[in-house]
């Protein structure tokens, strides 16, 4: 029969049935492997139904699970193993008539209650029961009365309270559980609708419900409930004529109804709803749901974010007020940690691996640091997910150091059969020492595959000791749940401290020399980690106090000249890192005043790689292009119906995909009035709304923004007409002019940048050139400048207004020679060309002149 025409629990039973019998190598399967099953089945109907058959006793039914399992113990087993198990004609006759009988109600699915009623009809299942001390006639009429409802329901939806057991743990979110069983409780209106971000949780406050059903952890009113997951993408699918979405959907409502309050719809994204199912006029999901839900017939849990749920519930009012709102914040780091401390197990049992508690916390907070557009605990759960699985399957894999081995004999092995067809002397001394070299390949990789094996296989046997103790788990707490002290206690004190024991053994071989790591650590996250953001490994583990208390020295190493300001930005940054600067701001803000060239772009390049490890982390934007009042819009996206409105802002995209970032606001006085109010926004709240309505955070941003205003004035101080106090006042008289107040009130930092003196440009110079010392020694030329080539170049260069540009300028070399060249030291001639000071010859390396003029490239005379 057709797979795709069973529900999940039909496949599930008989998937079960089937991998029975083939475990134990039967001749076939039969009714007795589907009975044990629906038997195993500990929330299934079967179990309900023999249960209500006996007056509610639910040892009937574990009388009934011992007659059939000792049953097909009993049958025979094949002498070889085969491939598969064919099916017996009883089971065959079993599914003819559920398959009859489906027809007969017009079912799209053979569900599992119409699959037991035919197989109660075989004689040796009812003998079962009579021995079971049930009648089959009261089983087969309890059947008949719980699957009255509930076929469409396990069609199109999933009972979370039946797989309960499997499901994760779920840590906090007590008072968002709480609300919801007070809300599931009223007498009308008792549909909560959890709204959160993507990732905190919404689903696992439903799981953790059907949990609490399951252990009878709820009020009287919800204590038997089933939490069906409605499934609305299967009620769409393959609905090919007008009506049938909502004919299916009335099923599944009508079956709810019938069930007399004893069934809650989940449905996840409920937003989902409006507009399921409409087409040519016909009524949408949304509209079904109303009449039922303002007359609590209908109790349904509904999961959205916040955007969803104002962009499509909210627009229908009617729809919205029948449902309670739980909003749910994303948890802290803190409990985060808690969170996957509760999981540890789950992924220790599910990878075979071991985590360390350090791994967990490092975890959630770098995630929480470094992976932005994602909330916790999702994105930590993930981390550790991933790392787990890049440690199972490097534990799958050979060591590195036997991989290296074994392809070098592989190698040598090659190379001894070519050796074998020569017939001269040397061919025939060469195969002698290729074969030692091969003997002694061997004997190195022989005891190291050997250790390997054994280290294999004792992680191997672990995982599944792990595997195992997880279940028991389960079946302990089923046990307890069900008041079965005695399976709870051979659980307890009997199975579960020998797998725990073997653990522990298996734990206390592993020695400190071992080729497979089997431990996830921080090392692991943090690789993670870097994969996902790019941000290098070492970074990540590198302490920030540490590289923020040296953060002024490692400017003032880039930025020549500029002490004060230097020293300026630095304090602002560590009084926000130290938690004394504004909150749910910028990290700083700051206007750098001053002549071009003098070390403003390079300090915001140095605050990128001292702050986020890369200067690729420097958003430069030019703000002459943002002279015109319209322009405002490219920074946070064209408004509706404007071209551009899916693209975003340039700003708020940028920042948005690098939160990490400098952001350089470069020639800021050159933007229309109308963008400092937007600045204003980021500059006070620390964040940006675009036109999509995201919003953008730039709490882990520096904003820097670049002016040249007042420049003549410290040019006039350059050239001894007033005192520098007096040209930094006048240059901040020019600045409060241009800018508003509110702007200026809002920085950390108004720092002015001093034009260079000559003896601080050829520092600049030297800088320059070590530069160029590198590039060249990447291509396997040494370059030594001396004395004479940096005075040389600063004499071209020198302009007490244009100094660092023209030092780029005249510093750039070209090179064309050859990497075999031996050390050479150069002067700089007046035409630019470099000259060898040893032996006076002219090299192919070559200055730029100012205004773009270089002399040919001349090749070694």
């Amino acid at each position: 029969m057709d797979p795709g025409k069973l529900t999940h629990k039909a496949d599930e039973a008989l998937s079960a049935a089937y991998e029975m019998a083939s475990e134990a190598n039967h001749q076939q399967f039969g009714p007795m492997h589907l009975a044990a099953a629906l038997a195993a089945d500990r929330s299934g109907i079967l179990r309900r139904a023999i249960a209500h058959a006996s007056g509610g006793n639910e040892d009937a039914a574990d009388s009934f699970e011992r007659v059939v399992t000792a049953a097909v113990e009993g049958l025979p087993s094949q002498p070889e193993r085969t491939d598969t198990v064919p099916l017996s004609p009883e089971l065959a006759r079993v599914l003819r008539r559920a398959q009859s009988a489906q027809k007969a109600r017009r079912d799209f699915y053979l569900s599992v209650d119409v699959l037991l009623v035919s197989l109660l009809e075989e004689l040796q299942i009812s003998d079962a029961l009579t021995e079971a001390g049930v009648a089959a006639s009261r089983v087969k009429a309890e059947v008949e009365k719980l699957r009255g409802g509930g076929r469409r329901v396990e069609a199109y939806g999933r009972d979370l309270v039946e797989v309960a057991g499997k499901l994760d743990p779920v840590i906090g979110r007590d008072d968002e559980i709480r609300r919801v069983a007070v809300i599931l409780s009223r007498r009308t209106k008792n549909n909560p609708v959890l709204i959160g971000a993507p990732g905190v949780g919404k689903t696992a406050i439903v799981e953790d419900l059907a949990q609490r059903v399951l252990r009878g952890d709820v009020p009287g009113g919800l204590r038997g409930v089933r939490v069906v997951e409605l499934d609305v993408g299967a009620l769409v699918a393959g609905a090919t004529y007008h009506g049938q979405f909502e004919e299916r959907l009335k099923a599944v409502l009508r079956e709810v109804e019938e069930a007399d309050g004893k069934v809650i719809l989940f449905v996840d994204e409920i937003h989902l709803v409006l507009g399921a199912g409409r087409a040519g006029g016909s009524m949408d999901a949304a509209n079904l749901l109303k009449t039922m839900l303002a007359r609590g017939q209908l109790r349904c849990i509904g999961a959205t974010t916040l955007d969803e749920y104002r962009r499509y519930v909210e627009k229908d009012a009617a729809f919205e007020r029948l449902f309670q709102q739980v909003f749910m914040a994303e948890p802290s780091v803190k409990d985060t940690v808690s969170i996957l401390r509760g999981l540890k197990e789950k992924h220790e049992g599910h990878h075979g691996v071991m985590i360390q508690d350090r791994a967990l916390a490092v975890a959630a907070e770098l995630s929480s640091r470094y992976i932005t557009g994602r909330h916790l605990p999702d994105k930590a759960i993930d981390l550790v997910d991933e790392a787990c699985a890049n440690v199972r399957v490097q534990l799958d894999s050979q060591p590195e150091e036997i991989d290296r081995l074994v392809r070098k004999r592989i190698e040598l092995q090659v190379h001894l059969h070519a050796l074998g067809k020569e017939t001269d002397k040397q061919s025939k001394a060469q195969l002698v020492e290729v074969r030692k070299e091969l003997d002694d390949l061997r004997a190195q990789l022989q005891p190291l595959q050997t250790k390997y094996r054994k280290e294999k296989e004792r992680i191997d046997e672990m995982r599944k000791l792990k595997q195992r103790r997880e279940e028991m788990l389960s079946n302990l707490e089923e046990a307890e749940r069900r008041q079965r002290l005695d399976r709870a206690a051979d659980i307890r004190y009997g199975a579960l401290p020998e797998v725990e024991a073997a653990i522990a053994k298996l734990e206390a071989e592993a020695g400190d020399n071992m080729m497979l790591v089997e431990a996830v650590s921080p090392e692991q996250i943090a690789e993670v980690v870097s994969r996902w953001t790019g941000i290098p490994v070492t970074s990540l583990g590198q302490n920030e106090k540490e590289r923020l208390i040296g953060l002024s020295d490692s400017l003032h190493k880039r930025v020549v000249g500029q002490h004060e300001s230097v020293s300026a930005v630095a304090d602002a940054v560590l009084r926000s890192r130290a938690g004394l600067g504004r909150p749910q701001q910028p990290i700083g803000s700051f206007l750098f005043l001053g002549p071009t060239g003098v070390g403003k772009t390079e300090l915001a390049k140095a605050l990128a790689e001292q702050l986020f490890y890369d200067e690729k982390h420097l958003v430069r934007m030019d703000m002459s292009e943002y002279a015109e009042q319209h322009s405002v819009a490219r920074l946070i996206g064209a408004p509706p119906g404007y071209v551009g409105h899916e693209e975003g802002g340039q700003l708020t995209e940028l920042v948005r995909r690098r939160p990490y970032s400098v952001v350089l606001l470069d020639e800021v006085e050159k933007a229309h009035v109308a963008v400092f109010n937007t600045l204003l926004q980021v500059l006070d709240n620390g964040r940006l709304t675009d036109v999509q309505g995201r919003t953008v955070d730039f709490k882990n941003t520096v904003i820097i923004m670049t002016s040249n205003l007042g420049a003549e004035h410290l040019q006039s101080w350059m050239e001894g007409k007033i005192s520098m106090k007096a040209a930094h006042d006048q240059v901040m008289v020019k600045v409060k002019e241009h800018f508003r107040p509110e702007l200026l009130n809002r920085l950390d930092e108004i720092v002015v940048f001093n034009p260079l003196s000559r003896e601080q440009l050829r520092k600049v110079c030297r800088l320059q050139m070590d530069d160029v010392e590198r590039l060249l020694e990447k291509h396997g030329v040494a370059l030594t400048v001396d004395a004479a080539a940096l005075d040389t170049i600063v004499s071209l260069s020198y302009d007490p207004m244009l100094v660092r540009g023209e030092i780029g300028e005249n510093s750039r070399v070209y090179i064309d020679a050859t990497t075999d060249r031996e050390d050479l030291t150069y002067r700089v001639e007046k035409n630019g060309g470099l000259v060898n000071g040893q032996t006076g010859q002219k090299s192919g390396i070559l200055i730029q002149l100012p205004g773009g003029a270089t002399s040919s490239k001349k090749q070694w005379q």
